[in-house]
């Protein structure tokens, strides 16, 4: 399957500036896929290690960790010879030994022809201990997330359909009825499935929604796994709590996170460490409230004020046990759940194009979903789980603050009038 980060990996090869790599991400998002497919087409060979499944890799760590060193023996435990510019050296779990985390400084400074990558599910939470010595300045990084809605496309064959959508997004041009109409089902198809690769394949080769729940099933057991694991044993219940809340709280009509819905009483001071776990690990990402619209943005938000949406859609229907006919058909019974299920639709595959979102509010209670800066403007995004795009809130923002234009994503075909770029739910990958 096509993934979007193998450009970035083949202009991290050539590099002049190259330093190791860290691939960070949830689990089950397909680093390391991803990395083996990249060394397969790019290296003569693949020197992979893995320290979850070898944990006494963690021994060759223990004594030395120059490359001078290291080299001979990986290359004895791989079976490979390493060589210089032409071996791709993989460690993938390295959260779990961090004297090789540590170790790529050296590579850095002293062996940098040798290219590493390593990957890791938890690296966000494991780099926030004390303890641990993150080589910083010395490697470069990149998040991996689930696959957007282009790539899930991709893996069903319809190049020509991406094409299409692409050019009427540059254009402002309408969609044949169609071409539309088949958009807009598999919009819908990648809400049931989401982006984690596994469930992706298995659906591209099954069509069969059940097999795809199963799946889901396992991935959500595993990160609850994850949240004993590898978390501080008063934090284990809460977090758990939380995770299982932001599934309720996206039903309700102000997204807005509320610890008061997590527990009667509920404060911040209690349930802010199994959010910030949370979100370092890559489960959740948090949307603050922007309080003025001026860059950059990030200076202007609200720590308290914030909306928090999961990394992949078709965990989020698996956890609410959603049929995947309610959701094809958009069932009149999820009116409740639609509109959040929306705003985090979209919110996932900005994030995927690398924008920090904020959600912005007015006084009286008007409320844009979203502002980024796209192309060095700062650009509200209305978001519509239907067609109704009558945006009253969009209005008092553009009247308060001019923007260039706006964007307004429904089930509309694309169109602009009256400065609003009106976009289709399913061509959220183009912005």
């Amino acid at each position: 399957m096509y993934r979007k980060i193998m450009n970035y990996l083949e202009c991290w090869k050539v590099s002049e500036h190259r330093k190791p790599l860290i691939l960070q991400g949830a689990r089950q998002v397909g680093k390391t896929y991803s990395v083996l497919e990249f060394g397969r087409n790019h290296y003569e060979n693949v020197a992979y290690f893995n320290f979850e499944t070898h944990p006494a890799l963690n021994k060759t760590f223990e004594e030395d960790i120059s490359p001078e060193y290291l080299i001979p023996i990986l290359s004895h435990i791989s079976g490979q010879t390493i060589v210089r510019e032409k071996t791709l050296i993989v460690f993938d779990e390295v959260q779990l030994c961090e004297r090789a985390l540590t170790s790529l400084k050296y590579f850095c400074e002293s062996a940098p022809d040798y290219h590493i990558i390593v990957a890791g599910s938890l690296l966000g939470v494991a780099v926030s201990r004390e303890r641990f010595s993150f080589p910083v300045g010395k490697v470069d990084i990149k998040t991996l997330y689930p696959m957007d809605l282009e790539e899930f496309m991709l893996a069903m064959g319809e190049e020509a359909l991406v094409s299409k959508i692409r050019k009427c997004f540059e254009n402002d041009m309408p969609m044949p009825f169609a071409m539309h109409d088949a958009a807009m089902r598999l919009f819908r198809q990648y809400l049931i499935v989401g982006g984690m690769p596994e469930c992706v394949l298995r659906f591209a080769d099954t069509k069969d929604y059940i097999l795809i729940r199963h799946t889901q099933d396992t991935i959500l057991t595993s990160y609850l796994n994850d949240m004993s694991k590898y978390n501080h044993l008063n934090e284990i219940k809460k977090t758990r709590i939380v995770y299982d809340n932001i599934m309720v709280q996206l039903s309700k009509k102000n997204t807005r996170f509320q610890y008061k819905l997590v527990k009667k009483g509920g404060r911040a001071s209690e349930f802010e460490n199994a959010i910030e776990w949370l979100s370092l690990s890559g489960i959740v990402s948090q949307v603050y409230r922007v309080e003025q619209i001026k860059k950059p943005l990030g200076n202007y938000r609200n720590i308290d004020a914030f909306k928090i949406y999961v990394s992949d859609l078709g965990l989020l229907c698996a956890k609410k046990d959603l049929a995947a006919d309610d959701i094809l058909y958009m069932d009149e019974e999820l009116n409740d759940f639609k509109g959040g299920m929306t705003e985090n639709y979209v919110h996932v595959q900005l994030m995927i194009n690398g924008y920090t979102t904020y959600y912005w509010e007015s006084e009286r209670g008007a409320e844009v979903d979203f502002v980024i800066q796209r192309n060095g403007r700062l650009i509200p995004i209305e978001v519509k789980s239907a067609d109704n795009t009558k945006a009253k809130s969009l209005k008092v923002y553009m009247e308060t603050y001019k923007p260039d234009y706006a964007i307004k994503l429904s089930t509309k075909n694309f169109g602009f009038e009256d400065g609003k770029k009106t976009v289709p739910l399913y061509a959220a990958f183009c912005i």
